[in-house]
């Protein structure tokens, strides 16, 4: 006869695999996100309503709502780590044909020590910057901070391209730029009329950010702050996925920095962080309500999501860096060419560099 005990640990060992199946129910929820402090979202309003101020009609003067002839890319820099890339990027703003096509911004993390690099573009262009949590409105918040601060420093910032530390140019600044700027041809989705020229200047931009309706996680990203939570401004059938880097025309930066309707529902708590990016869902699902065909609904930065970590993009080593890989990344079925590329090692720096002139800024 087994004693009672042995029947009791048996039976015990029995349900392991049925109370592993179920565990999941049983389990506290994840602790939901932290929300963005009440002094940080004052700091923020103010500097918002700055640059609201600035687009009334004594200021709007292009499509563009910029002044000045000669327009302007302000590159905006998001990052929590030293700008490892900073050489190749200095290389690339030192072959723009002038100074005064670009200008340059950085929102650093201030919970982390960033190298401010001396003797560069980036070494005084450092912003006033809140702490940033991957997965969480503060991305947002301080992507908005950027637009904000840029579309103040300079009326001529006409494009606004926001990009990590982990991003690398594909080509020269040239490049860059006529393809924003000048080119009718860049853009493969644009119908004729929206490359019309009048004396030589475009008579309309589009904001290159991806805008996807159709994912397989939209909807339990849509409910992770609660099935409804989003309601009524944000209806399901208008919630959108992209990626959190783009380039959009000041017109739309504005969009961006004017809205608070949005704001309200986005900045909510998740209560399954396991599926809530709300810097994912917030600029792709503003812009495309506000001006769906004013947006390209693709990105201008090649990421390769194939063999993802955590939600991370695949990331390149230096024994994959090559002639071959940089031509791979621009190819683009949208555009004549992806602008931008990510995710870098930092130690990749230096097979960059070694193509930087003979293949990344030969167009």
């Amino acid at each position: 006869m087994f004693s009672t005990q042995f029947v009791l640990t048996f039976s015990l060992l029995l349900s392991l695999p049925i109370l592993f199946l179920l565990a999941p129910r049983f389990l506290p929820p994840r602790r939901p996100s932290v929300p963005i402090p009440l002094p940080d979202e004052l700091d923020d309003l103010s500097l918002f309503n700055r640059a609201a101020s600035l687009s009334g009609p004594s200021n709007t003067f292009s499509h563009l709502s910029s002044k000045n002839p000669k327009l302007k890319i302000a590159f905006l820099f998001l990052t929590n780590s030293d700008l490892r890339f900073a050489p190749l990027w200095q290389q690339f703003f030192e072959n723009a044909p002038a100074k005064n096509l670009y200008n340059v911004y950085v929102h650093a993390d201030p919970s982390v020590n960033v190298t401010r690099p001396k003797g560069t573009v980036f070494e005084f262009r450092f912003i006033p910057a809140k702490k940033t949590y991957r997965a969480s409105p503060t991305l947002i918040s301080a992507t908005r901070r950027l637009l904000a601060t840029a579309v103040i420093d300079d009326p001529a910032n006409a494009f606004f391209a926001v990009l990590s530390q982990y991003c690398v140019p594909l080509h020269s600044f040239q490049y860059v730029y006529s393809s924003l700027v000048t080119s009718t041809t860049f853009d493969l989705t644009q119908s004729p009329s929206e490359s019309a020229q009048y004396g030589g200047v475009r008579l309309k931009y589009k904001s290159f950010i991806e805008i996807i309706s159709k994912n397989r996680s939209l909807w339990k990203r849509y409910a992770a702050r609660g099935r409804f939570a989003m309601m009524p401004e944000v209806p399901f059938e208008k919630f959108r996925v992209g990626s959190q880097f783009f380039v959009v025309t000041r017109k739309h930066a504005l969009v961006v920095i004017k809205d608070r309707t949005l704001w309200r529902k986005f900045k909510l708590p998740c209560y399954r962080e396991d599926e809530c990016f709300p810097e994912e869902h917030y600029f792709p699902t503003l812009l495309s309500m506000a001006d769906p065909n004013g947006c390209t609904h693709y990105t201008l930065t090649k990421v390769n999501w194939t063999g993802t970590v955590n939600g991370h993009p695949y990331t390149y080593r230096p024994p994959e860096i090559s002639a071959e890989l940089i031509y791979r990344l621009r190819e683009s079925n949208f555009s004549e060419s992806y602008l931008f590329a990510r995710k870098f090692t930092p130690d990749c720096l230096k097979p960059l560099m070694g193509l930087a002139d003979s293949v990344i800024f030969r167009d």
